[in-house]
């Protein structure tokens, strides 16, 4: 019996089937109207979103942000030939300075007229105000004489720079547009995921209006690029041409400034967060720079060595190897190898959080720094401060002067600030005129790696081989200048 039913069953829906299936191939049937449950078409869409699926097309997205986002064209003048350009690869004071000199070149080669000549450049942008101020990347227009934007609709207009900021890459320009302009909403880059689709919009290469997509690949990023690395890597791809650009979300909101690039990968680009373009937009709308907080500490990340050897539970926080005189640390009665673990209640993972969360406060707002001393936690109201420029970083710390050049501990505060990949060794601050130092050549901010062939790492390991060699008479510096090495014999 129950086998006659079933059989009965498979029967009927057999029939069914074929039945559908014949009335669909003569248009009678639309599958896509067919629901199971309650979900509607647009309800499954947007679930399939939620989760991060993939949509089945973003056209209907580029074609709404397209007109927001703008191409940049600059000109800046550079200068070529002269004799400078035979020693150049090697600095002033140089091998062949040192041992040839102009009048060598001169006699063999004749004057070389210096020559100037346009250099243009591409880049992107995006408009985020109706009377025309525009986001894009510092380095897009840094040293620029002319910049040229031109819109979706081929519109060009002369832009100047409201406001820069090479810390984090930023720049604000600003345009005279004939009338109101289609704006890119800035969204909450703080709520991203891994793994969330985003779209970029820009000009590689001089593709206008490219747009490429991808999902966001992962958060905080720091890849040395400045101070406040906080990236947003992906794999939409990316390429020269797209600097200045958005990277939109699904919502069509800008979640970051597409800015970096690995050459030799694929499929692996940097975006700078919106959220720090917006924390910094009024500074540079009002001020044209960026006016950020300051403690006055010099920090170091905590290895594990020195967990141990501090008795600290873990490594977490920033421990503070100096601090400034005078400045808002010292004065809250901060000391070195204190460790920061909190500003304001927040926690401190590192010296580059701690960099963050300082630089984000107002200048004269008094926070609460929390530290470990002494295994004890200690809390210190310090009146924060207004962060130097670079040169003055410079000059900041520990310094000592032999043979009329002044040189200073390269501190994880200064490596960040002049780009340098190590505190190995020591930089020059300051070379006092007519010295022994100038004469050979030695210029601030080149750094002492080695002193008569001995590396130095610190500047007790500097004092100790230069007394040596100021008993000597002389001393070769093996230096770095520029991303360059070289070799600068300082004689009394």
């Amino acid at each position: 019996m129950f086998s006659n039913k079933r059989n009965r069953f498979l029967t009927i829906f057999l029939v069914f089937f074929i039945g559908v299936f014949a009335m669909s191939l003569a248009g009678g049937v639309n599958f896509s109207s067919f629901s199971f449950g309650t979900a509607t078409d647009e309800a499954v869409a947007a679930s399939l979103v939620d989760m991060g699926a993939a949509p089945s097309s973003f056209a209907d997205l580029a074609e709404r942000l397209k007109p927001a986002v703008v191409n940049i064209r600059t000109t800046k003048t550079v200068t070529t030939g002269g004799m400078g350009q035979f020693s150049q690869p090697f600095g002033r004071g140089g091998p062949f300075d040192q041992f040839f000199g102009d009048e060598f070149f001169r006699r063999f080669f004749g004057d070389i007229p210096q020559r100037q000549f346009k250099q243009r450049s591409l880049g992107s942008g995006f408009v985020i105000s109706k009377d025309g101020y525009i986001f894009t990347n510092y380095h897009v227009v840094e040293k620029a004489d002319e910049i040229l934007i031109k819109l979706s609709d081929e519109r060009e207009y002369e832009a100047k720079v409201v406001g820069r900021d090479k810390n984090t890459d930023i720049a604000l320009l600003k345009i005279e547009p004939d009338n109101s302009l289609p704006v890119a909403t800035l969204g909450d880059s703080s709520k991203l995921r891994v793994g969330d689709w985003v779209m970029a919009i820009g000009n590689p290469f001089g593709l206008s209006q490219t747009v490429t997509a991808g999902i966001v690949s992962a958060k905080g990023r720091v890849i040395g690029a400045g101070p406040y690395d906080d990236f947003i890597q992906t794999d939409a791809s990316i390429n020269p041409g797209n600097s200045g650009g958005p990277l939109f979300n699904l919502s069509g909101e800008v979640v970051g400034i597409n800015t970096a690039i690995v050459a030799q990968g694929q499929g692996i680009g940097f975006a700078i967060p919106v959220n720090m373009a917006k924390t910094i937009l009024p500074d540079l709308k009002e001020k044209g720079k960026v006016i950020r907080g300051w403690l006055g500490v010099s920090v170091q990340d905590i290895t594990e060595d020195i967990a141990k050897n501090l008795k600290l539970k873990d490594q977490k926080g920033a421990l503070v190897a100096d601090v400034f005189k005078g400045d808002p640390a010292e004065r809250a009665g901060i000391e070195p190898k204190d460790v920061i673990i909190a500003v304001n209640g927040r926690p401190v993972k590192d010296t580059h959080d701690l960099l963050r969360a300082v630089a984000e406060k107002n200048v004269g707002q008094t926070v609460k720094v929390t530290v470990l001393r002494n295994e004890k936690q200690k809390v210190f109201n310090v009146k924060i401060a207004e962060r130097p420029e670079r040169e003055t970083l410079a000059r900041l710390g520990t310094s000592t002067e032999l043979f009329g050049m002044v040189v200073q501990e390269i501190t994880t505060e200064i490596a960040r600030h002049l780009g340098l990949s190590s505190t190995d060794g020591v930089i020059v601050s300051e070379v006092r005129k007519g010295s022994p130092a100038e004469k050979s050549g030695i210029s601030a901010k080149d750094v002492v790696l080695e002193v008569n062939q001995v590396k130095i790492i610190s500047i007790h390991d500097y004092e100790t081989e230069m007394k040596k060699a100021d008993a000597q008479g002389g001393a070769l510096l093996w230096i770095l200048r520029g991303g360059e090495k070289l070799f600068v014999a300082v004689e009394k």
